[in-house]
């Protein structure tokens, strides 16, 4: 019997806290199903997320970042062309692309704000897996 395999892209920035969120996502569906890709940052995700899901080995791509108000605003913009890439990445290609790309409005680089956001990841990868099989199984009902 073959499983499904999954690809799982994370970017780079805050990795300490991103990272978590594959923890999470392999809680639900074997690490031995998936394959993690890392880029350096959220901006870059779409693309690969693109190819990825053009390649036709993936049942869905999942992909992690955490973008951080930098105090310029820069962080909304960056966040919305990610979520708008990732969702036409899965438009084009009629793979699953899910997000796991938060913006929090307030971030500080200390243990407890860490500690926080890596938790929440942990969770949000188990919501990214959920999801990937869900929306599987359904695309295999529909096409049955």
């Amino acid at each position: 019997m073959t499983h499904a395999r999954y690809a799982f892209v994370k970017a780079n920035w805050h990795a300490d806290i991103v990272d978590q969120a594959v923890a999470g996502f392999t809680e639900l569906i074997p690490a031995a199903q998936v394959d993690v890709f890392d880029v350096p940052g959220a901006f870059e995700m779409p693309l690969l997320a693109r190819d990825l899901a053009r390649t036709g080995r993936y049942a869905a791509v999942t992909c992690a970042a955490f973008v951080v108000d930098g105090g310029i605003y820069r962080h909304d913009f960056v966040a919305q062309a990610v979520v708008n890439g990732l969702m036409q990445a899965g438009l084009e290609t009629g793979v699953p692309v899910l997000s796991v790309s938060l913006t929090p409005h307030q971030f500080q680089e200390t243990a407890h704000h860490t500690a926080i956001y890596r938790a929440h990841f942990v969770e949000k990868g188990r919501e990214a897996a959920r999801a990937a099989l869900a929306v599987t199984a359904r695309r295999a009902e529909i096409a049955a």
